[in-house]
């Protein structure tokens, strides 16, 4: 028997597809700011429209939505009642059978393994690493934050980040770290939307609507 099932509560799909937004608009303001590839418009006043400004101050404001939704994320995985499952997982991950059930599920030559939360190995390891690239990027993105702004939260975090500056090795190291983890969105993205279509299509349990309206079909136990 199939039954409905609360996957994913409402404050955890709403810091999904707000994160979903704030990588697109980072990953296009962040390459701007790197090489400019938009022409400015010169049938305004200002010769160059200030478009270099506009791309940064994006940037900047939704990096701080990122981080702000990140941490919010922490908050659920550790204290929601909802997100349970997502604790649960962990079990799962570390499981030799479940790992062994799911690669023959994607292999197309077993059934999707039971599992005890939500997420399968590969999902769970994919998404550890998904977060510890979410850390870092808004680390990075703070240390050359401070070197721009120098007052406010800039000017708060100075002395906090710049030792950590310098561990990493300077400014020029900081960015490239910031650049690369831009590139894990970049190649997860693509992979990410296949599994999930293919979850859902092969699975037939719903399991990309879940993360839209928060239910995904289950067979029950006998």
């Amino acid at each position: 028997m199939i039954k409905k099932h609360y996957e994913f509560s409402l404050w955890l799909r709403l810091t999904h597809w707000v994160r979903v937004l704030a990588i697109i608009i980072l990953t296009f303001t962040g390459f701007y700011i790197a090489v400019p590839f938009i022409a400015s418009s010169l049938t305004q006043g200002e010769p160059n429209n200030y478009l270099n400004a506009l791309m940064r101050s994006w940037h900047i404001i939704f990096g701080f939505v990122l981080i702000c939704v990140t941490l919010g994320k922490f908050y659920l995985f550790i204290f929601d009642k909802q997100s349970k499952g997502e604790r649960a997982s962990f079990w799962d991950f570390i499981n030799p059978i479940v790992w062994f059930k799911q690669i023959k599920y994607y292999m197309l030559i077993g059934k999707h393994a039971h599992l005890k939360g939500v997420y399968n190995p590969l999902q769970f390891m994919a998404y550890t690493g998904v977060y510890g690239a979410l850390i870092v990027i808004s680390i990075t993105g703070l240390i050359l934050h401070i070197h721009v702004y120098h007052q406010g939260l800039g000017g708060l975090l100075y002395d906090i980040l710049s030792p950590l500056e310098v561990i990493i090795g300077g400014l020029a190291m900081v960015r490239e770290i910031h650049h690369i983890c831009m590139w894990v969105f970049i190649i997860f993205l693509p992979i990410h939307i296949y599994l999930a279509i293919f979850n859902s299509v092969y699975g037939k349990s719903g399991a990309m609507d879940s993360i839209v309206s928060g239910y995904k079909w289950e067979e029950e136990k006998k």
